[in-house]
């Protein structure tokens, strides 16, 4: 049976400081379950903020790709 995947992608809207401050608000939610791999994919500028702010945790990350707008879905 495949493993479940729950992933979330911010679409370039969140700095380093508004990354961080959510995954301290979604660890408790999804801390010991481990039914699934959750994951967030994260803009590049977030990957060292949410890599630490993740360590020790079941949230794994992941990176978007880029684009040249300022923030948005693209």
């Amino acid at each position: 049976m495949r493993r479940k995947v729950i992933a979330g992608n911010w679409k370039m809207n969140m700095t380093p400081s508004q990354a961080k401050a959510f995954i301290e608000e979604l660890y408790p939610m999804v801390k010991g379950k481990h039914g699934c791999d959750i994951v967030v994919c994260v803009p590049a500028i977030d990957i060292p903020a949410v890599v630490k702010a993740t360590a020790g945790t079941v949230i794994k990350v992941g990176a978007e790709n880029v684009h040249f707008a300022k923030s948005g879905a693209y």
